[in-house]
């Protein structure tokens, strides 16, 4: 009876250590990482989600989940950098960066701003592509499959059963958003490019290339007199930034302020959440830049 006891203690020990073996850096990464692991683990993540990874500082408990995990799934050094150094180190490891064939957004020549900015030349904000999206879930699953081939059958259907959804959603926020494509809108930082291409939005400017960024005087003022020929409908900040200079670039003009969440950070991680979050995003476009 002892060993019986024993033996079940060993096996429910070893489903656990299996249902946290996979560690993703940032929520959005592991909203994804959600859907294509379905009915074989729950992957976790490193940062919580007001966290900001350009200045984050590992604790003794980060690297132990770092060395525990038999996956670690991250974007790069030019969006983790404090993750570099440890997972050198580490055998099990997807850097979505180094992705083959990944068609990351180039940011464009007017960042003037960005030299030996975190963000590197390329958008990090690739969950928020369509395109992208669907390269890095198929890179995760192989991934997966290759660590834990017992279970390819289940990735390989979770990332089916994913692209159709993401289709099916694709076609249905292009429809939602189709009527409000041609009003001008700013945002608080240039993270929402690849939303924006996909859906043929009017962005007019943001305020600033990072969040860790204050706003130039110059910025200020050109969206200033944008919202002051009425050139721009709304004004978008975040939850987790103060929006005291978004609010008062509004003041004394007819546009709105809405909010964007890139970070899904109120959403709770289960499956389905991915597309929950990118239906939120959509839904705080249309609702203030509607008429």
């Amino acid at each position: 009876m002892k060993r019986i006891i024993t033996l079940i203690v060993a096996a429910a020990a070893t489903m656990s250590v299996h249902a946290s073996s996979v560690l993703t850096s940032i929520k959005p990464i592991q909203l994804i990482t959600t859907e294509l692991t379905q009915g074989v683990s729950e992957p976790d993540v490193l940062l919580a989600s007001n966290a900001s990874p350009h200045d984050y500082a590992l604790k003794p408990s980060d690297v132990k989940r770092i060395r525990n995990a038999n996956l670690v799934v991250w974007f790069g050094p030019d969006l983790e950098p404090f993750l570099s150094k440890i997972l050198r180190d580490q055998s099990n490891v997807l850097t979505l960066s180094h992705i083959e064939g990944l068609e990351l957004r180039e940011y464009s020549g007017s960042h003037e701003d960005h030299h030996g900015h975190d963000h590197g030349s390329h958008d990090p904000h690739f969950w928020l592509g369509y395109k992208t999206t669907q390269q890095v879930a198929e890179a995760i699953t192989n991934k997966l499959v290759k660590i834990d081939p017992e279970h390819t059958q289940d990735y390989q259907k979770n990332l089916a059963a994913f692209l159709l959804k993401f289709a099916e959603q694709q076609e249905s926020l292009s429809q939602q958003l189709e009527p409000i494509k041609d009003k001008g809108y700013y945002v608080f930082h240039d993270a929402y490019g690849y939303f924006e291409s996909d859906f043929d939005l009017n962005h007019l400017g943001h305020f600033t290339v990072s969040p860790d960024r204050k706003p130039g005087a110059k910025t200020l003022i050109k969206i200033r007199k944008a919202l002051a020929s009425k050139k721009a409908k709304c004004v978008f900040s975040e939850p987790q930034f103060t929006p005291a200079v978004v609010e008062s670039v509004v003041r004394g003009s007819s546009a709105k302020v809405g909010v964007l969440d890139p970070l899904g950070t109120e959403i709770t991680v289960e499956p389905g959440s991915y597309f929950l979050f990118r239906q939120q995003l959509a839904d705080s476009y249309e609702s203030c830049l509607k008429d």
